[in-house]
């Protein structure tokens, strides 16, 4: 796999990273959302350098001007539902691609450390031979996206895959090496050390879904 973390440098990303981990800006959900959103929108701009590219004539009322351009048919497939404000920031910028969304959750059984990853609905395009962005912005155990995976495999076979998240666990970003093909893409903000006993990735910033969205039962 091919890792672009994009975090170790200097940059105005780190900003918006900072502000999404500080307990008192976390307050202001609307910040919070659009932060994400504001880093998805630098992760799209870094991804799109590795497109394919091809030549096309673009009219002008003057005359014509000779450009390059991408080629790819992109699907941008979100986990519900924090991966919604990351999707929007993608979309801002590959604002042709299809969209796919799936809902996958961690489920606790009588609320222990251990848990199962399940995943309750798919709505998808085609993946046949196009190019498959999954965003998912906590990349922690890296099971639910091993499961969403799993899931995809009805849909056809995407020509390129790539992940996008915001924070990713480096034990994680281990798992998902292990089971993506070898020339999946990941792009990154932040790896953080570790996770806790439920899984949660140390220092990171909490629940980005209720965050953004509020608490849920």
């Amino acid at each position: 796999m091919v890792i672009h973390y994009l975090g170790e440098g200097n940059s105005l990303l780190n900003q918006f990273v900072a502000e999404l981990r500080d307990v008192d800006i976390q307050k202001d959900a609307m910040r919070f959302r659009k932060n994400i959103e504001r880093i998805g929108e630098i992760l799209s701009y870094e991804l799109s350098k590795t497109l394919e590219y091809g030549p096309k004539t673009i009219i002008t009322p003057l005359g014509t001007k000779e450009m390059t351009l991408p080629q790819n048919e992109l699907v941008l497939c979100s986990i519900l539902r924090a991966g919604f404000p990351l999707h929007q920031g993608m979309l801002n910028y590959f604002d042709k691609a299809e969209n796919g969304f799936i809902s996958a959750f961690r489920h606790h059984p009588n609320d222990a450390d251990d848990f199962e990853v399940l995943v309750e609905y798919f709505a998808t395009p085609s993946l046949k031979d196009k190019t498959l962005v999954l965003i998912d912005p906590m990349l922690a155990t890296g099971r639910t996206l091993e499961n969403v995976l799993k899931a995809l495999k009805d849909y056809g076979t995407p020509k390129q895959i790539h992940l996008v998240s915001v924070i990713g666990s480096k034990e994680g970003i281990a798992h998902v090496e292990k089971v993506f093909p070898k020339n999946t893409h990941l792009w990154i903000s932040a790896i953080d050390e570790a996770l806790n006993s439920r899984g949660y990735i140390l220092p990171g910033l909490g629940d980005a879904g209720d965050l953004s969205y509020g608490s849920k039962l």
